[in-house]
Order: C-alpha cells, then sequence, then structure tokens
C-alpha cells in the first residue's frame, strides 16, 4: 500500500497511547511520558481498563470510549492483545499505528491476526517490535527511546532499535537534527520503500539516512529509493559486508555474486550514497545535504602546506574520488598569481607564507576551472600568515559554502590557533574539517553521490536497439532442454543461445563416437593448427573438474586417443556418469588476449544480476569481479567493466594493445537482452571469454534454466529495475500527418531544445500552470529519464524529419492507483488530432498497467482541454483548494 494512511502517522493531530500507564520503568509509562513531555500539542488520549487517570491525563477503558478519532495509535500491551486492539482502532477510524509490543510472529499467527484486523480499513501497521516514531518539527516522541531529537532536516529509517536510539544520541553531541524518525522494527506492514516514498514527497525533510539490515520487495524499494534520491540526497549503511558465498551454487557466477556485492550494485543503480561506517551516516547527510546535484566530483586542493595536501590526495584515491587535472589556462593564472615555488600541479601548494589574498587568487583560479567540481581548501598554522585572516578571506569568497556554483570545503589544521579560522568559516555557512582525511572523506561523499546520481539516470531498453537476437531460437533449444526434463543445457547448447545474442563462440562440432571425434578433427585441421576435444554430458557440470578438456590437439588420430582418455577419467572420477559424445572446436589461441568471465545468476532480493570479471580456471581465487543489475546499456556495461581491476588491463599496457572495448560492452549488453527476454534463465557463465584488440570470443558456456518457467513472457518480471516498455510503440495518422509514438528514452533530452523552441509561451503557461521561460538541464534529465514502475511518457515524432512534435505523460502515484496525467502537442502542430491520440494511449497504458484513475489538474482558462476531457468521459470539477484550476478524473479500471 505504500504511503496509504501514512500521513496519520507522521502528522497526527491525535494520539492515543493504548497501553499507558503510570508503573515505573514499564514501556508504556516511558512512552506515554515521552509524548506528553515531548509536548506534542494533539490530543493526548492514555487508553488502560486498570486506571481512570495517566500523568494527570483522563484513561479510557477501551478504545470505543475515546472522545474521538486517533489520527496516530500506540499500542503497548502483551502481544495476544494486540489484534483485538487493532480491530477497535480500525473500527474506531485510526488509519496509522506504531505497535512497539515485541512477539507478535509468522509462528504463533498473532503478526497475520494484527494484519488481517487491519487491512479492511487501509490501517498502517509501524512495527511491532519497534523502538517507535518521532516527529521532531510537530514536537512528538511516541517512542521509548531514552532522549528525544532536535528538529531538523534529515530523516533516519532505521530498521534496528538500537542503532536508531544510538544515532540520536550521536547527532545531540554533533548538533544534528532529524525531521523524522522512523524506527521499522519486524516490518510487518510498513517497510523502507513504504518511508522513502512518503519522505520523498515531505517538504521538511532535505536528506534521508537508512539503516539497513534487509531489503524486503525489492523492485518496490528500487522504485522508491529511485524516486526519492531524484529529489535528495538518499544515505545508507548496511552491514554483512563479508557473508560467506553460496558454495551450492551451480555455477562460478553463483559462487562470486555474494549478497553485499549485489546490495552495493542496487543502491547505487538507485542513486543511494552508500558508506561503510556509521559514524559516516549523518555526517555524509549533512555534506551531501547542503549541495545540488553535481555532474562528477572532481577535487581541486589549495593548501599552504605540501604534507596536508599529500595526506588528503592519499584519503581522496583509498576513497575512490578523483583529483582534478588542471587546465593549462588554470595553471598560467596561477603563475601570474603565485610565487614561483609554488607546486605548479594539483594540490596547489601556495607555500607556507602564504597571505589572504594569495589564498583568494588561488581559490578564484580554481572556481574558473573548467576540471574542477569540488575545491578543498586548507591552511596549517605558520608564524608567516594569520589563519583567522585566510579564513577571513575564504568566507568573503564563499557564497553560502560554494564558489561559483561549486561546493566549498576548508581544513583549518591545529588546535588553539585554528578555532577562530574554523569559526569564521562555520559562521559563512563553509563545512570545516580539522583534519585533511576528515575533508577528504567529505570529498568522497560528494563523488560518491555523483556517481551513483549518474547511475540512477539509466533505464535501459527492454528491447536494445541495435541488439541484433534470434530469440525465437533460443526460445526453441530452452523448450527442447525442458521437454527432456533436464535443467543444465549441453556446451553446444549454450553456445548456440549465446551466439543468438551476438556473442562470437568457434565453430563446434558435436561427435558421438570417438570415430566422429577422428572425422571431426580432420575436418577442422583443414583450417586450424589444433583443435580440442571436451565432453559432452548433460548431467556433469565442471567438464575440466573431471579431466574433460583436452587442449592443443594437432593431429586427428590424437583427437581419437584424448577422446578415448576422457572416457578413462570419467569412469575412474565419477563411475557411473554417462558421457553423451564428445564436442570438438578450433584451437583459439589469441596471444596478448584476457580471459574474462560474464554471468548472470539469481540473488534472493533482487533476483537477476549480471557478473562481470577477471575469468578462467582460477575465477574464485582471482575474485576480481563486479555486480551490475539488469537492464544494461552501453554507459551501465562500460562502468561494470571500469569497476574491476582487470577493466584497467583491457584498456591496454606496456605493448599490448586496448582490447575491443565495444565487443566487451555488447557481449554484456546481450547477455543483458537474453536476462530481459527469459525468466527461466537460473545462471549462466561464459568463461572464458577471451578479449583482445580483434574482439571477444567465447570458449565455453554454461546455461542453467527452470523448465517449468520457459513459456513465460517477457519482460522478466523478476528484475529489480523495471526495462524500457518497448512494445509500446505504434506508427499513426493524425489528420494526414504521419507520427511515431513510443516511450520516451534517455537520449530524447537532445530533441527538447528545438521542441520548446516551438512552444508559444501561452501554451507552456497552459501546460504548467504559470509562466515558464528557463528548462534546466537536469529538469529535462529528469523529464526524459524515468522509472518505468511508476511513470510513463510517450513521445510523438514526425516520420519524416524525426522532431518531437508532442509529448503525453502519465506520473503514477506509489500505490499505482491513480496516475495525474499531462500533454503537450507543439503550437505550430496543434488542431490535427495529435493530442486526442496521446491521450488515447495514456488511457490504454494505464488500462493494461491496472490503473485505476487518471487525473488531470486544468487552468480552468484551457478550453480545448477541458473540452477534450469531456469528449473522453472525464468528469471535471473545481479543484478543492486552487481558485482557477479544474480536476479531471477518468475512471480506467
Amino acid at each position: 500500500m505504500t504511503i496509504r494512511n501514512l500521513e496519520y502517522a507522521v502528522s497526527p493531530k491525535s494520539v492515543a497511547v493504548v497501553g499507558a500507564t503510570e508503573r515505573v520503568g514499564s514501556v508504556g509509562c516511558v512512552v506515554f511520558d515521552n509524548i506528553v513531555g515531548g509536548g506534542f500539542e494533539g490530543e493526548i488520549w492514555p487508553v488502560n481498563p486498570k486506571h481512570s487517570q495517566v500523568a494527570g491525563h483522563r484513561c479510557y477503558a477501551k478504545v470505543a470510549d475515546l472522545p474521538g478519532i486517533p489520527d496516530l495509535a500506540v499500542i503497548v500491551t502483551p502481544p495476544d492483545t494486540v489484534p483485538a486492539i487493532v480491530r477497535e482502532l480500525a473500527e474506531k477510524g485510526t488509519r496509522a499505528a506504531v505497535v512497539i509490543t515485541a512477539g507478535l510472529s509468522h509462528e504463533n499467527g498473532l503478526r497475520q491476526a494484527m494484519l488481517d484486523a487491519a487491512k479492511p480499513s487501509l490501517m498502517r501497521i509501524i512495527g511491532p517490535n519497534t523502538v517507535g516514531l518521532m516527529v521532531p518539527p510537530a514536537k512528538l516522541n511516541a517512542s521509548f527511546a531514552h532522549m528525544a531529537a532536535r528538529p531538523g532536516n534529515i530523516a533516519l529509517i532505521s530498521q534496528s532499535g538500537a542503532i536508531a536510539t544510538s544515532l540520536i544520541d550521536w547527532a545531540a553531541e554533533n548538533n544534528i537534527a532529524f525531521s523524522r524518525i522512523i524506527s521499522l522494527g519486524d516490518m510487518a506492514d510498513v517497510d523502507v520503500g513504504d518511508c522513502l516514498d512518503m519522505l520523498a514527497g515531505d517538504f521538511h525533510t532535505r536528506a534521508i539516512v537508512m539503516y539497513l539490515e534487509t531489503i524486503p520487495n525489492s523492485r518496490k524499494f528500487m522504485s522508491a529509493a529511485r524516486a526519492a534520491s531524484r529529489l535528495k540526497p538518499v544515505i545508507a549503511i548496511k552491514p554483512g559486508r563479508h557473508e560467506e558465498s553460496a558454495k551450492a551454487a551451480a555455477t562460478h557466477t553463483g559462487a562470486l555474486s555474494g549478497a553485499d556485492r549485489v546490495v552495493e550494485a542496487a543502491l547505487r543503480r538507485a542513486g543511494v550514497l552508500r558508506v561503510k561506517d556509521l559514524a559516516e551516516l549523518l555526517d555524509a547527510a549533512e555534506t551531501v545535504a547542503r549541495y545540488g546535484p553535481l555532474e562528477r566530483a572532481r577535487v581541486g586542493i589549495i593548501t599552504n602546506g605540501g604534507g596536508a595536501g599529500v595526506l588528503a590526495v592519499d584519503k581522496l584515491v583509498d576513497r575512490g574520488a578523483q583529483l582534478a587535472e588542471l587546465a593549462q589556462s588554470t595553471i598560467e593564472r596561477l603563475n601570474r598569481a603565485l610565487p614561483p615555488t609554488w607546486s605548479h600541479a594539483n594540490p596547489v601548494d601556495i607555500v607556507g607564507d602564504a597571505a589572504p589574498k594569495r589564498y583568494g587568487a588561488a581559490l578564484e583560479a580554481l572556481a574558473a576551472d573548467p576540471g574542477t567540481d569540488v575545491i578543498m581548501v586548507m591552511n596549517c598554522p605558520t608564524g608567516l600568515g594569520s589563519s583567522p585572516d585566510a579564513a577571513r578571506k575564504v568566507a568573503e569568497l564563499g557564497d553560502e559554502g560554494e564558489i561559483a556554483g561549486k561546493p566549498l570545503l576548508a581544513c583549518w589544521l591545529g588546535g588553539h590557533t585554528a578555532q577562530e579560522g574554523r569559526r569564521i568559516l562555520t559562521e559563512a555557512g563553509i563545512a570545516s574539517f580539522e583534519t585533511p582525511e576528515d575533508a577528504a572523506i567529505a570529498a568522497s561523499y560528494l563523488s560518491g553521490w555523483s556517481g551513483a546520481q549518474r547511475a540512477l539516470l539509466r533505464t535501459p531498453s527492454s528491447r536494445a536497439e541495435d541488439q541484433v537476437t534470434d530469440k525465437a531460437s533460443v526460445h526453441a533449444i530452452f523448450r527442447q532442454v525442458a521437454s527432456e526434463g533436464r535443467r543444465m543445457l549441453t556446451e553446444p547448447e549454450a553456445k548456440a543461445a549465446i551466439a543468438a545474442y551476438s556473442i562470437a563462440v568457434p565453430e563446434t562440432i558435436v561427435a558421438r563416437s570417438v570415430p566422429e571425434v577422428v572425422q571431426a578433427a580432420g575436418q577442422l585441421l583443414e583450417k586450424s593448427e589444433s583443435v580440442v576435444v571436451k565432453l559432452l554430458s548433460k548431467v556433469a557440470s565442471h567438464k575440466s573438474d573431471l579431466g574433460g578438456v583436452i587442449l592443443d590437439i594437432g593431429s586427428a588420430a590424437e583427437a581419437g586417443e584424448a577422446a578415448k582418455s576422457i572416457d578413462t577419467r570419467l569412469s575412474a572420477q565419477a563411475p557411473g556418469a554417462k558421457v553423451d559424445g564428445y564436442t570438438v572446436q578450433p584451437m583459439v589461441t589469441r596471444r596478448n588476449a584476457q580471459e574474462l568471465i560474464v554471468g548472470m545468476n539469481l540473488d534472493p532480493m533482487f533476483g537477476p544480476v549480471i557478473l562481470f570479471g577477471a575469468g578462467g580456471t582460477a575465477v574464485e581465487v582471482l575474485n576480481d569481479t563486479a555486480i551490475a543489475l539488469p537492464p544494461l546499456d552501453d554507459v551501465l556495461a562500460g562502468d561494470v567493466i571500469d569497476a574491476t581491476r582487470m577493466g584497467r588491463l583491457l584498456a591496454g599496457y606496456r605493448d599490448r594493445k586496448p582490447a575491443d572495448r565495444g565487443a566487451i560492452i555488447a557481449a554484456l549488453n546481450g547477455l543483458s537482452q537474453m536476462v530481459v527476454d527469459f525468466p527461466c534463465l537460473v545462471s549462466l557463465d561464459i568463461n572464458p571469454l577471451l578479449a583482445d584488440a580483434e574482439g571477444v570470443i567465447a570458449l565455453d558456456a554454461r546455461i542453467e534454466i527452470d523448465p517449468r518457467r520457459v513459456d513465460e513472457p517477457a519482460p522478466n518480471p523478476a528484475l529489480a529495475i523495471r526495462p524500457y516498455p518497448s512494445g509500446w510503440s505504434r506508427d499513426l495518422l493524425s489528420d494526414g500527418m504521419s507520427f511515431h509514438v513510443r516511450p520516451i528514452m534517455p537520449a530524447d533530452v537532445a530533441l527538447y531544445p528545438a521542441f520548446l523552441a516551438k512552444v508559444s509561451p501561452d501554451d507552456l503557461r497552459l501546460r504548467f500552470l504559470s509562466p515558464r521561460r528557463n528548462f534546466p538541464d537536469q529538469m529535462l534529465k529528469r523529464l526524459t529519464q524515468l522509472d518505468y514502475d511508476r511513470d510513463i511518457a510517450f513521445v510523438a515524432l514526425e516520420k519524416e524529419t524525426g522532431a518531437l512534435a508532442g509529448i503525453g505523460r502519465l506520473s503514477c502515484d506509489p500505490d499505482h492507483r491513480t496516475a495525474e496525467y499531462a500533454l503537450l502537442v507543439r503550437s505550430d502542430l496543434q488542431g490535427h488530432g495529435l493530442g486526442w491520440d496521446l491521450l488515447n494511449q495514456l488511457i490504454d497504458y494505464a488500462r493494461a498497467e491496472r490503473i485505476s484513475r487518471i487525473e488531470g489538474i486544468i487552468l480552468n482558462e484551457n478550453r480545448k482541454m477541458l473540452t477534450m476531457c469531456r469528449e473522453f468521459g472525464f468528469s471535471v470539477a473545481n479543484h478543492s483548494s486552487e481558485p482557477g484550476l479544474s480536476v479531471a478524473t477518468l475512471e480506467v479500471n
């Protein structure tokens, strides 16, 4: 149900505490005292049949006796009483409850009984087994925490009550304040995704921090996290980074895609900044919440002490941040402003006797440098310059923590001497740190957040436009395997499947007997110097482990002997194992090629995941791999390559030419497309995939399927990120004009400037409900890069020119019940029926997606739109709170 009725939990006007008591040391006493003592200004009603009064408040024997309907109930009674109390509250009209009580489990049936009691009225449950809820701006402390939090703009979601209370304590010491604190407990109903959806639209909240132990309902989580991350910083810590690998996995990929690698990939793809330590969680939120989204975070450093600069660079590199490379024009500008002994590089060492003027000159130069995104300025105390005066100069040039729109971080080293400088900087709104390492860590937060934001804004297609695939032939292979009751494909079947998705494989001949091996080898040796003979078995998984692979065979006779030796070894190592034949293929020798592994596996939380890295027989020992969530595109595939050490080797070194990066990306995209197309895929290994300057070729492949799912339609419903809905493209003829209508793509951002130039100011005002002249790049990206689980936009393109002619958009609420629509047709193309066609497309899509209702907010003067809505069957009424606006509503399903 996501955000439905959660507003009653975070903005209540009345609270009932069921189980309130004056018994010292009891949870009911602490919770009630915290609510009363916190200064909550709404109605507070204790409920307990054993008391007539609690802390001076009249106490009611049961929920039915309450004088009004409590917006929020807090339940602190024994477990077996909770379901009945929830039912009473639901019947009373309460829409949200915090169940602090523990002991409601699946096993004793109380958890389900509680949910059943809440369901008829859509009452929301936070908990059970939770510390409670805090809403500091409303002075509400509905928890048994030992202290209240100060009101601020950081929201905290925690799956651990102990961590929540510890962070409240730590935040008080560090002058950090909160907008909402939600301890989720056992998450019987309200989970992380629900809270993210609610907080994304909460104007009290500027940044969201999360302590996660598990992630239920991964698609809902990813959709909610992506929606929230587009609007405000989201920072998470998730423990358990060193879990044991899954030893029973049937493939190498299964053994390597440990849960934490997947979580790392998922959080990054969702635009969430992950931090490793609890102490960093709120620090990171404070840092990134200060600044707008960054495209990149290349760091420029100014220091009057070389050693401090070196320490900062060390920490930046440790944390994966990028040091800015100064433009030649910046170097020349600094040469004119600084003494000859300056460092002539980044870090910019302005020398120990630097006066405020020198700080100013260096700061202005870096602010103008095109390759610098974040500026770190440091001061070491010396007898030759005043630290406070240097701070005043920096404060003078800084503008609320920025200079020329770039984040400005300061580090004034030292104790007593530096205190005045840090005070000056802090009062000027500039983030100030005591050590170079702390300042570098803060810069790394901005770098990590920038990388996460780049991944967030990618939504690849469910059908890659330039991907050559033969889905039908792969489906036929899978159906044949399923008909035989098998899960594992043979090597020839697996190679045929990946070849159908444009991944090159060597020519392979299947031989059913030793004489056929001899014949096949002779045929291949006519055009190859040597051949390879492999075991063909429908049951043996790892051929190399059984001695089932013989390489570099130079004659047909040797190939026959190799096949016999495979039989002998198999009989000794796996008695009873059946030999189904042999495969013979050319020996592929590429001296300078790198051995890669490309694969997929099913993660229990996030579904299909893709693995890339160093391959070969020592793949687990090397353990140089990275994980990505499909679907991929060229950018995301490149990111997963660059996340490995192997990625640097593939770029070339010494006399070794760079590998064909495009071919590797194409292989990853081909695998990604296969995952999208076939829900039956369980695991897949391509190992080794040889890569060099000539391209890539898969020497071995293994695929496991679920035979029961081979006929399930695409796209794969298990994907944590919904792919581009390619099936919604069509051509239309509108009043004699030809258009191609399809879902919007990220690349369509390039079409907007020319489109908007042909939309009149009045049409823009009618579409956006107010005058609008400027469309910043960030806004256009958000309009074109969608989470298709929530939103859809259809673009109408002129068939002849490809120019953008019109856009229809649906933005769905998190519950997927109501969607708001909007239309904009180019001014010179209005009157031809294109708006009608786009609205029809939106209604068809809403019907297919089982959205119940679509609504439009329309200016009353927009007569054409109101007339069209009525012709479509919309009901039109005046907006309840905004004069001059109408709401058009159509019940779709």
